[in-house]
């Protein structure tokens, strides 16, 4: 299977999964354990939430990680304030960035946005260099869009 149709699939069974559930944290644990077991070479995948102006750790799958992270600081924070996708070959070579686990060596960290609002990012890291591409970039781009139209973000988020 190419990789654009394992996104495909994957996103599938992400919209299966959550079905009518409509628990936040039931929802996003499961999606973390998802990509963790799918998705090949990673090391932590998992969810920071935004509550009282700051990133705090929510459901994931890895070493244990930060709890808090504010806006603008390390990939996940600058994410948030960009409101934008970051892709980081190299997470040595990216300025500020936050070593919950030294092992991390690439990340990916897509922001969700529910009603124009960020509500936390989806955060993704490798042992493995230039892990993550453009393709990942945009299966997990939509893996998000599916979370952030079908999860009550009001339950976990300010």
């Amino acid at each position: 299977m190419d990789r654009t149709s394992f996104y495909n699939k994957l996103n599938q069974d992400l919209t299966a999964l959550i079905g009518d559930e409509t628990d936040a944290v039931a929802n996003l644990a499961n999606a973390s354990s998802l990509l963790f077991s799918r998705l090949p070479d990673l090391n932590w995948a998992g969810f920071y939430l935004l509550k009282g102006g700051e990133l705090v750790i929510g459901p994931f799958q890895g070493k244990p990680a930060c709890i808090r992270i504010a806006v603008g600081k390390g990939v996940c924070g600058t994410a948030v304030a960009e409101k934008r996708t970051i892709l980081v070959p190299d997470v040595h070579e990216f300025a500020g960035h936050i070593v919950c686990d030294p092992d991390s060596r690439s990340e990916i960290v897509v922001p969700i946005i529910s009603e124009e609002k960020v509500r936390g990012v989806l955060d993704i890291d490798s042992p493995k260099l230039n892990r993550f591409d453009d393709v990942d970039q945009n299966g997990l781009e939509q893996f998000v869009q599916i979370l952030e139209t079908r999860i009550l973000w009001e339950q976990i988020t300010d």
